[in-house]
């Protein structure tokens, strides 16, 4: 493949042993996409019971009611790094009163995950639903 153009909806955490599986499978694509050569536009967008993933520490710790800080930050900051675009559903940071100030570096915020995907969708993304 030369060209591809992904959107990743992630409403869920499902788990391959204790990795989420969309975060294992954005990682085996975007090896596929340097193996390829290929141009990509790849993003993924957080929502409902997962858009907890794009959070920082404090605010990760807050909504979980925990204290272990955000296990996943740092696969997110390297899907990030391979050029991943990661995306929280604005609906479901809404819900949970999280605003800019609780996400991650370079998380965009988009006004809701169904409107998102559909945008992209209509660009010619191929959807994949995790």
């Amino acid at each position: 493949m030369t060209d591809l153009n992904i959107v990743f909806s992630i409403g869920a955490l499902a788990f391959e042993g204790d990795l989420p599986a969309p975060l294992f499978h954005l990682k085996l694509i975007t090896d596929d996409i340097v193996e390829w050569n290929a141009r990509s536009e790849v993003v993924a967008v957080f929502h409902t019971n997962a858009g907890h993933v794009a959070l920082h520490d404090d605010a990760y710790d807050r909504d979980r009611n925990i204290a272990t800080g955000n296990p996943y930050k740092s696969i997110v900051a390297d899907l990030v790094t391979r050029g991943v675009s990661v995306e929280l559903c604005g609906a479901t940071a809404k819900a949970h009163g999280w605003n800019n100030a609780d996400l991650l570096p370079d998380i965009q915020v988009n006004t809701d995950a169904m409107a998102r995907i559909s945008q992209l969708v209509q660009q010619g993304y191929i959807q994949i639903t995790e």
